[in-house]
């Protein structure tokens, strides 16, 4: 029988939850690495908080329990579910779609279906561990219906949404057959937070376009049967990283020691492209690969002097699109380094793993130049970890224009994905840049992420729920 947690005053909703499953009989969990979790946690604790979310794995339960703090509610799911609501319609409709139809969006009413009876399951679990008029922030698009739901379950909590994927532009949005019932689930929140100010734009128009609501300055006027008309606050909060955990992990001296160590078993190139990524269509690793060869056919880079490391880690491995796009970059690599290779230098070191946090940092270290080249992205906040890791000052970031992270990092060498030939210009520049500019473009691109840490990112959300409370009705 499930033994729910003491009501907490600040309630996290997430698709998963801050915890994975151990191979350690005496420690069953282990902390999840990620941005949101390193973001979260802190307030979590500081509020003796609660965290819903998925425990991970299908057709298991699982009791609230503690983890170093914090009451965790695991939410349970059965393989129907992960299959239809997470691998149908969270990943197979919704992010296609929120990222510009990069791939063609399946539309399945059972994947609708499983979606509304998991957000059903999630809301019901955080409102019956939230204390009278606590606060409730919920994450991302697997859970858009949530807000609403939790309204109606329990009108006197404070709702938070943040939305951390792109939002549409209406003409794209608008193909969604329940694209109302969505827009209806995120107005259940006081304060809907997006990466980007054109995201929280796009949003807007939905709603005015589709529902008829009022918007103005970041406002959503929202009908209340019988009531005052709510007001629904909708702006950009664009997330960031814990800097001050990449610099103090690239200072180590057994840090830097690997990236040299890396440096050395790459031959010791000249100049280190260095890519990382999800294994995603969105992130636009075949136009990166594409660019890359055509410099070294062309012999504008020469693979004797320059190496591309592109780390492309697992990422849902079930679903069709993501198999075949496996595929399309490993028959790239392969082509590349067959017709580039030399008897002691790769053209391309592939590498289809999860490195821990540590490698990470070396890897930034070693890298001279960091290929963030997104087709559409949130935010990316790999960009950001390069950065931070950068305490030398030195390093170039070529950052794609549709990323978040393209509105802060202005020093960035910036391109359009989609132009090959822009990109192929970027990669050289970026790879020939005097040490000079480089220590100039890095030094502003360090203040601005160090100026701008998760937790100011939470602070700013949270100081804007908790004038919600006081805001009340529109009047």
């Amino acid at each position: 029988m499930n033994t729910l947690p003491p009501a907490a005053e600040f309630v996290v909703v997430s698709n998963r939850l801050p915890v994975d499953r151990s191979d350690d009989e005496g420690e069953p969990w282990r902390r999840s690495p990620g941005g949101l979790v390193a973001a979260l946690e802190p307030v979590v604790h500081a509020s003796g908080g609660a965290w819903v979310g998925w425990p991970g794995q299908p057709d298991i339960e699982v009791d609230p329990f503690r983890f170093d703090g914090m009451s965790l509610v695991p939410v349970a799911l059965t393989a129907e579910d992960v299959e239809l609501y997470y691998e149908g319609f969270a990943n197979d409709t919704i992010w296609p779609l929120y990222h510009d139809v990069i791939s063609p969006p399946a539309y399945h009413r059972e994947w609708w279906d499983a979606y509304e009876r998991v957000n059903l399951a999630f809301a019901e679990a955080a409102a019956s561990v939230a204390a009278p008029q606590a606060t409730v922030w919920v994450h991302d698009y697997q859970l858009q219906l949530v807000p609403r739901i939790l309204r109606e379950l329990r009108p006197d909590l404070v709702i938070g949404y943040f939305h951390h994927i792109p939002f549409p532009a209406y003409g794209i949005y608008a193909q969604l057959p329940w694209r109302r019932q969505v827009l209806q689930g995120l107005l259940g929140a006081d304060v809907i937070g997006f990466q980007r100010v054109q995201d929280a734009g796009n949003f807007a128009r939905a709603v005015r376009r589709q529902l008829g609501f009022e918007t103005k300055a970041g406002s959503i006027r929202v009908p209340v049967d019988g009531a005052p008309d709510r007001i629904a606050v909708s702006k950009a909060y664009p997330i960031s990283i814990d800097v001050g955990v990449y610099d103090e992990l690239a200072r180590r001296p057994e840090v830097q020691a690997r990236a040299r160590e890396i440096r050395e078993s790459l031959g010791s190139p000249r100049t280190i492209l260095f890519g990382v990524d999800r294994l995603d269509y969105t992130k636009g690793i075949t136009h990166r690969l594409k660019a890359y060869g055509e410099l070294l056919a062309e012999h504008r880079l020469d693979v004797e002097t320059v190496t591309l490391v592109q780390v492309a880690s697992p990422s849902r491995e079930r679903v069709a699109a993501y198999m075949q796009l496996r595929d399309e970059i490993e028959l790239a690599v392969g082509r590349i380094n067959g017709d580039r290779d030399t008897v002691g230098h790769s053209a391309i070191r592939y590498l289809h793993h999860s490195y821990p946090r540590e490698e990470m940092v070396a890897l930034y270290l070693a890298a001279d130049v960091m290929l963030v080249t997104a087709l559409r992205d949130g935010m990316n906040l790999v960009a950001k970890e390069y950065i931070a890791s950068r305490v030398d000052n030195r390093g170039v970031l070529v950052l794609s224009e549709f990323t978040g992270a393209a509105d802060e990092l202005t020093q960035a060498v910036k391109v359009n994905p989609h132009d090959i030939e822009g990109m192929k210009d970027a990669i050289v520049q970026a790879a020939r840049m005097p040490p000079a500019e480089q220590s100039r473009r890095m030094r502003a691109l360090r203040r601005r992420v160090r100026d701008h840490d998760v937790a100011d990112w939470s602070r700013e959300f949270l100081t804007d729920l908790s004038h919600a409370r006081s805001r009340g009705s529109a009047t």
